[in-house]
């Protein structure tokens, strides 16, 4: 590479804190706009010095990457064709009408429909997603519904990419916009069963979900009630309804501790009543079903959580009956009420079961699966009172199927599989399960995707994924953008480490809190094992995560710099010790159950400043390494990856480049648009291609 650009060189301004009698300095607190807030709801508002700093740093990126503008054109299109641009969803049916969405050939963003039940015509559009979004930098619909007298539809438009959103209710009788919509909104909101009242969280200055209210669905700010205040900042705020709607329910928790409250659907202005008071360490969900309520609980120390009963008129601890009994090892995921069955979704072996048990004879019948490394998931639909069940199976082989499956008879019934227009054999790839042997001893799963035929003999170059946080787990899903680099003769890994929830509830404790380093041992634990069973060689890894995945990254770049010839952090937190230091930031109170309070506990500051990525660079040899980020992220906040990206240029010791692309339109999820998203998707892996080349290299 000649004529190599001149990176950005972030001034230096030292901010010392001293904390519980310890003391850190940074060199780049700068980057953080004391006026964020502001910045969250309109990005223009950014101060003009950070613009310019993050201006150049694109600007910076663009150049060391402009000899893969070709390649980056090339990925896109490959993952565009695998999109059928026409797509629709099943259509869903409540009542009179089919719902479903579906995309015009081009479309960005759905246009949300109906027509009349069983039908093939007489579409009655509800909103077209895309039109509204015309002329927009960027849009995002969160949520959108049907009112339960099908006359009104609400959606929930985000146009920042801050997570603020503003709630519309159309008029279907007449086809007109609602004035007044409803303002800073977490985006979730419920109709009430008699279609009356529209209920809603509110997102605080502080962007945490936080309160309730209800208005008239044809009402104004003027008529808004609030419904519930949560008092505890670390707690955020959610709303649903039980699947017989019979109740809408509230819930607040963080990621260990929960509470619900119900308010009965016959009473929608009724005040909420707590089903168990909040209890540290008490999870708990709940459904209604067959005249009583069935609780997700994690109650007496079922670390995978079981299934209780309890009476609609005294729903709390003291009436709570064991019904599906905790089983170590099977992770009850969740649950979904029938009027004749009840569904549960479990995991086992990283591997998804569902089971539905008829309420006459209490009888359980999981829908067999058989295949190595696969992934199922429940779409429940708008009827309660229906013997069908929609399920999703797909692995990283196979696209999506859609199966509607009777529950009264066991019959199954193939609706729909994604069409992959450009075409896609099944059987020219190989899925794989492999297992990793941890420090600890622990079995840590690996999944595998890759060419049939695919040499093991540490040739091929590998992108190795992971997350390990929060007990989300990293299904194995079918991908199309995936495919990209498998094609290229890429091996495809995901790392399935502590800190999900692919081995159950246990497996994400295990790697929280003060046992937070498994997770990031695990991860070089996967990248050794596959290096000696021949799937990749060290220094031809490149790994990838995002958000708290990308503080993995953080962390495996400054543990073992050497197995990486590239590293991709997507909205990396990787400021960890002072991000849960500040008490403004929007996550920061609830995520201190996952993490340690720094403000408080010494043995938390200790162990985090041990680990937190931004704060233990030092000079080492670093891989390539791309750092990526969104001005109006509300959960990983721009300056993370900004700051992260500045101290490892001026500490690393090898030639290799430190890029740093912000996305000064977007959020945390990146582009909204299905094609937009693509592009940045593109630019990841034309970075981990060229991260391969030797003479990917920075100016000295």
């Amino acid at each position: 590479m000649t004529d190599l650009p001149t990176p950005p060189v972030a001034r230096i301004e030292p901010l010392s804190t001293t904390q519980l009698g310890r003391t850190r300095v940074d060199d780049y607190a700068w980057l953080k706009d004391v006026n964020w807030q502001k910045v969250m709801r309109d990005p223009a508002a950014i101060r003009p010095d950070i613009k310019d700093y993050l201006d150049a740093e694109n600007a910076y990126t663009k150049a060391m990457l402009a000899s893969t503008e070709a390649l980056q054109t090339t990925l896109f299109e490959e993952m565009k064709g695998r999109i059928k641009e026409d797509d629709s969803s099943l259509p869903q049916p409540d009542g009179p009408f089919d719902y479903y969405a579906r995309y015009a050939i081009g479309g960005q963003h759905p246009v949300y429909a109906r027509r009349p039940r069983g039908e093939a015509e007489g579409e009655e559009v509800l909103i077209d997603a895309d039109a509204l979004s015309k002329g927009k930098p960027f849009f995002n619909i969160a949520s959108a519904g049907h009112s339960p007298d099908h006359a009104l539809f609400a959606f929930a438009v985000d146009e920042q990419g801050s997570e603020y959103h503003r709630i519309y209710l159309k008029d279907l009788t007449n086809g007109e916009t609602l004035p007044d919509p409803v303002e800073s909104a977490e985006g979730g909101f419920v109709f009430s069963p008699d279609g009356a009242w529209l209920f809603w969280v509110f997102r605080d200055e502080n962007a945490r979900p936080s309160k309730v209210f209800r208005r008239p669905v044809r009402g104004s700010a003027a008529d808004d009630v609030l419904v519930y205040e949560e008092p505890d900042e670390g707690m955020f705020v959610h709303l649903d309804e039980t699947r017989s709607r019979a109740f809408i329910l509230i819930t607040a928790g963080d990621h260990e501790t929960s509470a619900a409250w119900l308010i009965p659907a016959a009473d929608p202005a009724a005040e909420p009543k707590i089903v168990e008071p909040r209890t540290q360490g008490l999870m708990y969900g709940v459904e209604h079903w067959d005249g009583r309520f069935v609780i997700h609980t994690n109650v007496d120390g079922a670390i995978d959580f079981k299934l209780v009963t309890a009476p609609e008129d005294a729903p709390g601890r003291a009436n709570w009956k064991d019904w599906i009994p905790h089983r170590p090892g099977h992770y009850i995921m969740g649950a979904a009420a029938f009027a004749d069955h009840f569904v549960r979704v479990e995991r086992v072996d990283a591997n998804h079961r569902i089971i539905v048990t008829d309420r006459q004879t209490l009888t359980d019948s999981p829908i067999p699966i058989d295949e190595e490394a696969y992934a199922l998931s429940i779409d429940t639909g708008y009827e309660y009172d229906t013997p069908v069940l929609r399920y999703v199976y797909q692995s990283p082989t196979t696209p999506r199927s859609w199966f509607d499956y009777d529950m009264a008879t066991g019959k199954k019934t193939l609706r729909k599989t994604q069409e992959v227009p450009s075409g896609h054999d099944p059987h020219a790839y190989v899925a794989r399960r492999l297992f990793a042997r941890a420090q600890d001893g622990e079995m840590v799963p690996i999944t595998i995707l890759m060419k049939a035929g695919a040499p093991l003999d540490g040739s091929a170059p590998m992108l190795l994924y992971g997350y390990g946080s929060y007990g989300l787990s990293m299904d194995p899903t079918f991908s199309i953008r995936s495919l990209s680099l498998v094609d290229r003769g890429w091996i495809w890994a995901i790392a399935h480490v502590r800190g999900g929830s692919e081995k159950g509830w246990g497996w994400f404790l295990d790697g929280r809190g003060m046992k937070k380093t498994h997770t990031f041992t695990d991860f070089i634990a996967c990248a050794e094992h596959l290096v000696e069973e021949g799937y990749g060689a060290a220094g031809r890894i490149v790994a990838y995560g995002g958000s708290a995945g990308g503080m993995l990254m953080g962390a495996v770049a400054n543990l073992r710099s050497d197995l990486w010839a590239g590293v991709i952090g997507a909205v990396p937190f990787v400021d960890v010790l002072n991000t849960m230091s500040d008490t403004s930031l929007p996550l920061t109170p609830p995520e201190w159950p996952e993490w340690g309070n720094p403000l408080t506990d010494p043995a938390a500051y200790d162990y985090i400043a041990g680990y937190s990525p931004y704060d233990r660079v030092t000079a080492l040899p670093y891989p390539a390494i791309l750092s990526t980020g969104g001005l109006s992220d509300p959960r990983v906040t721009y300056w993370e990856p900004a700051k992260w990206a500045a101290k490892l240029r001026a500490h690393t010791t090898s030639d290799r480049p430190v890029l740093l692309k912000i996305n000064m339109e977007a959020g945390h999820g990146g582009s909204a648009g299905r094609f937009e998203s693509l592009k940045e998707i593109a630019l990841d892996y034309a970075f981990a291609i060229q991260a391969l080349d030797p003479a990917f290299v920075a100016k000295a």
